[in-house]
């Protein structure tokens, strides 16, 4: 009987554990959701807002040339702007690469998880 017991424990607090851990899981995906659909609102905003304001700056300066080096303030304007866009790019490619790992935490609790049974059950043995 006390070992039927000992199984029913042992059972329920797996049990107990894999509840916990999806539980982890499930909060980690919803973060990451979120993270996700907020990264997504204020991109579209500052794609939009940077859109307006390089149309106004390009029209500006190539106003304020007009008379004298309206292609050369065009091209200075397209310069310019293809720089700006090509460190944006380079930060947010930087940025995803050093994002933790989706479920990082949970699979971090389920090696921890793994480690302890196996050594309650190598304890057993002996």
């Amino acid at each position: 009987m006390a070992f039927l017991e000992s199984a029913g424990r042992f059972a329920a607090t797996l049990a107990a554990m894999a509840h916990t851990r999806l539980e982890l899981a499930t909060v980690e995906i919803e973060e990451e959701s979120q993270r996700f659909l907020r990264y997504l609102i204020l991109s579209l905003l500052a794609l939009f807002l940077a859109g307006v304001a390089v149309i106004l700056v390009a029209l500006f300066v190539v106003l304020v040339f007009w008379d004298s080096y309206r292609l050369q303030a065009v091209a200075a304007m397209a310069v310019l702007f293809a720089g700006g866009g090509w460190v944006l790019a380079v930060k947010v490619r930087n940025e995803m690469r050093a994002k933790p790992p989706l479920l990082a935490a949970t699979l971090g609790e389920l090696r921890q998880d793994f480690a302890c049974v196996t050594s309650l059950g190598a304890r057993d043995e002996e």
